[in-house]
């Protein structure tokens, strides 16, 4: 495992135990021996709405991270946001992760997310431009 994931599973761990996670990015950085930019990193790669979870930071002398795995089915609110944050285009790796993000919150069933992900499909949709493929990925009922 990276540095990242080792960082990852961290914070994981944190959050399994309650489903609020509040750190200091310099206190994560020193114990794991990295800059503050890795930190970031791995929360904004990682740690995504498509993914579960809501990420809020406050910087400064008393600054602080503030981490939330939500759960889809039960926040309307965070349902809404998602339909916001696809919009009017989405490249297919962030939809595949907020289709999986889906399925590990059980909105939707094994077999739905892998229609799901048939619909969206580059090969599916066999469109040349990116910029239109990934309007059309937005636009697919699911």
């Amino acid at each position: 495992a990276n540095i990242s994931d080792l960082i990852e599973q961290y914070l994981k761990e944190i959050l399994s135990h309650d489903e609020i996670a509040e750190i200091k990015r310099s206190g994560i950085a020193s114990r794991f021996a990295v800059v503050p930019s890795q930190i970031n990193y791995v929360i904004n790669t990682r740690f995504t709405l498509q993914n579960g979870y809501i990420v809020e930071s406050k910087r400064g002398g008393g600054g602080y991270i503030r981490i939330e795995h939500v759960d889809l089915v039960d926040d309307t609110r965070i349902f809404d946001e998602l339909i916001d944050y696809i919009g009017d285009s989405i490249g297919n790796n962030n939809a595949d992760q907020t289709i999986t993000a889906l399925l590990k919150d059980k909105v939707v069933s094994e077999r739905e997310a892998n229609l799901m992900v048939a619909a969206i499909d580059k090969n599916s949709l066999r469109i040349s431009d990116k910029v239109s493929e990934n309007t059309v990925r937005a636009r697919v009922p699911v």
